[in-house]
């Protein structure tokens, strides 16, 4: 069958059999047959000659996308919870209470913490006096994000006024060594809970309050993995955030 995608891709640069061959080092004869009669090259060869011609390799020839066998179970998954809800704070405590060294937590607002465990603030500045580094992310509720948030969860605006309550929460941190309380305006796909090599991800879903969406709990196991990756998101929404200052 013929190769039409690759017959397009050279008619459109002006390539023939000959030219497109010199460039790749193969004989004519062989990118006659790649075009005329489907056949597929080595890969290193594919992948030279979708370059010349400026072309996605996989584009060119399918075949050659090599699928990854889906693992049953992350080794970094601790737990999936259904909803939040399902988890007790305790769980969010307890792990917040081993940290060492980071506590990151990158929300919208999360009053939740505040109201059922009154003592997270001395937790938090127990930790920082141990020499944790605590940075708190809030949502900003003058973002346009953030309202906007609350206008796909359909709470109104009941999410802005969740964000200058945990604004209230945390204030009291503000200026203590090893805590640092910033607001940001970015759109959260997820809401971030990190100690050291732990994190609870809590999954924003369209139209559903983060108290009944998902929830996974991750253990570092190597370089690159999910846990990497949401700790890189953290990175990144922090380095945009705004400080919060001192009254």
């Amino acid at each position: 069958m013929p190769n039409e995608r690759l017959r397009a891709a050279m008619a459109a640069g002006c390539w023939t059999y000959a030219t497109l061959a010199e460039k790749v080092e193969v004989d004519p004869k062989s990118v006659e047959r790649w075009v005329n009669l489907g056949r597929t090259p080595r890969r290193a060869t594919a992948m030279k000659a979708a370059e010349t011609l400026g072309e996605d390799v996989h584009a060119i020839w399918p075949s050659l996308r090599q699928s990854r066998p889906a693992r049953a179970v992350s080794p970094e998954l601790v737990a999936l919870y259904d909803q939040r809800a399902d988890i007790p704070v305790s769980a969010f405590v307890d792990m917040l209470a081993q940290a060492r060294e980071r506590i990151d937590v990158l929300v919208y607002a999360a009053v939740f913490l505040h109201e059922a465990y009154p003592r997270l603030n001395d937790l938090l500045q127990e930790r920082a006096a141990e020499g944790c580094a605590v940075r708190i992310a809030i949502g900003d509720p003058d973002s346009e994000n953030v309202q906007l948030r609350g206008e796909e969860e359909k709470f109104g605006h009941g999410i802005e006024s969740r964000c200058r309550l945990a604004l209230m929460h945390y204030r009291s941190l503000i200026g203590t060594p090893g805590i640092e309380v910033r607001t940001h305006g970015t759109t959260l796909y997820n809401s971030i809970y990190r100690a050291d090599d732990q994190v609870m991800v809590n999954a924003h879903v369209w139209g559903v309050n983060a108290f009944a969406a998902p929830v996974w709990h991750l253990r570092r196991s190597g370089v690159g993995g999910m846990f990497d990756t949401y700790a890189a998101s953290f990175d990144a929404v922090w380095a945009t955030a705004t400080p919060v200052e001192e009254d």
